[in-house]
């Protein structure tokens, strides 16, 4: 007689981790801060409270996580977006500045974590060094465009996009139809020319 053994495969670290920070970020953008809590990730998630704890020195660690792993994801789109624009300097700088109109950047789920780790990192340092490291990337790989397209004083002009992108980014995700994606990129194109 032969014994029937149901298979099962456990989920690596790795994955349960990733999965914890993707229930993460959803449940920031659905809920917002006040709504966020260990519950309702693991709710999402679908695992236990003690999974999350397992994997993570609580919330708060969980939370960092989840900002440190967005802003990787971004970073990726971006660079994926400047890679696919071939050589030439300002193609290149135009992808990277406009990526930021095009999916998965203009996700609404996006709007609602992102806001959330702006205003942590606000009054927690943890938070706000993942900020700012991730911003200072985005200004300096920004800065280095600006430089292959022969800007003059290109730290201050990347701090100067940076900023028009994100109030683009902002309004565009706030609501989609005042003034489109395709509108928002030719703004800052028309930016870039004129500053150039």
């Amino acid at each position: 007689m032969t014994s029937l053994r149901q298979a099962f495969t456990r989920e690596s670290a790795d994955a349960r981790r990733a999965a914890l920070i993707e229930a993460a970020a959803a449940v920031l953008a659905e809920r917002g801060l006040a709504g966020t809590n260990v519950r309702a990730i693991c709710a999402r998630a679908g695992v236990s409270p003690g999974l999350l704890r397992h994997y993570f020195d609580g919330i708060d660690d969980l939370v960092a996580a989840t900002y440190q792993a967005t802003s990787d994801r971004m970073d990726a789109v971006f660079a994926a977006a400047v890679a696919a624009a071939g050589p030439d300097p300002s193609a290149r700088l135009t992808a990277y500045l406009t990526a930021s109109f095009r999916p998965p950047v203009t996700d609404p789920e996006l709007l609602g974590a992102w806001t959330a780790f702006w205003a942590l990192a606000r009054s927690d340092a943890r938070m706000a060094a993942i900020h700012a490291t991730s911003y200072a990337g985005y200004r300096a790989r920004l800065g280095d465009l600006l430089t292959a397209c022969g800007a003059p004083d290109a730290a201050r002009l990347a701090i100067l996009l940076t900023a028009m992108v994100d109030g683009l980014w902002l309004e565009l995700s706030l609501d989609p139809t005042s003034f489109g994606a395709e509108a928002a990129a030719e703004m800052i194109e028309r930016a870039v020319a004129a500053l150039l």
